[in-house]
């Protein structure tokens, strides 16, 4: 009896309540709202990516669905529309999207001049590529695009590859 009430105890110490197993909290929730108004496609329809490289980063955003010309034609817009609002020191949308001020923001509008933003399209999207030869402006990059990957928990690697 002893050992069964031990294996009771164990079995439920990791069984989560009907409090623990709901969906994600309302901030997630929010951050993908903001995000659908705020870079006028789905979230669900599409996959983010941040990657550092060692003279800045990339933003790479994908349709999930090849066939999905919608969500492709609309990141397409949006990629474009950012770089060039990020190459004027705008940062609303992201600012918008996560309701904060990103970091790294502040650097990045004051050495903006010091940077790029060049767009490319994929076959299921875009990217954009970020890159800079001042220190602080790809350190400012860096903190950037590590605040993106873990608010969009996109599992990217937070160092330079």
């Amino acid at each position: 009896m002893k050992y069964l009430t031990c294996a009771l105890f164990l079995l439920f110490a990791v069984i989560p309540s009907p409090a623990q197993n709901t969906p994600q909290s309302t901030p997630d929730q929010s951050l993908e709202q903001r995000g659908n108004q705020g870079m006028g496609f789905d979230q669900q329809k599409i996959t983010h990516h941040f990657l550092l490289t060692k003279d800045g980063g990339v933003i790479q955003v994908s349709a999930n669905s090849p066939d999905d010309k919608t969500s492709i034609d609309q990141i397409r817009m949006h990629l474009e529309h950012i770089a060039s609002a990020f190459g004027s020191g705008d940062f609303d949308i992201p600012m918008f999207v996560h309701d904060q001020t990103p970091p790294g923001v502040d650097v990045l509008k004051r050495l903006r001049k010091k940077m790029f933003y060049k767009v490319q399209f994929t076959d299921a999207g875009g990217r954009v590529l970020i890159g800079t030869a001042n220190p602080k402006a790809r350190q400012a990059i860096w903190d950037f695009l590590r605040f993106q990957i873990r608010e969009h928990k996109t599992g990217d690697p937070l160092v330079t590859h």
